[in-house]
């Protein structure tokens, strides 16, 4: 024969049941809240990674200027060497 179920032994079961639900409601809260911040987080990663790009980009641009200023140098020097072997006299050897 089966025990029978007084209303303290319900009582306790509901008191279990209840808590229970009111845990897995918090725990699902906090759960949310968590997600919430990560996707937060993933999205200022994301812009932080777009300003990254437009400033890459603009480097590349810098980059491209830098090697034709030093091109034009390059270019310069050589005109420079080429005056300076036509105008000056050449040097004496020490001694």
């Amino acid at each position: 024969m089966l025990p029978t179920v007084t209303s303290d032994t319900k009582a306790i079961i509901g008191s279990i049941v209840g808590t229970g639900l009111v845990v897995a409601g918090l725990l699902s809260a906090q759960i949310a809240a968590v997600n919430t911040r990560i996707d937060d987080l993933a999205d200022r990663i994301d812009r932080i990674e777009t300003r990254m790009d437009r400033i890459e980009n603009r480097l590349d641009g810098f980059d491209e200027r830098l090697r034709n200023v030093e091109i034009a140098f390059g270019k310069v020097d050589q005109r420079l060497l080429t005056l300076e072997r036509i105008l000056l006299p050449p040097r004496e050897p020490a001694g």
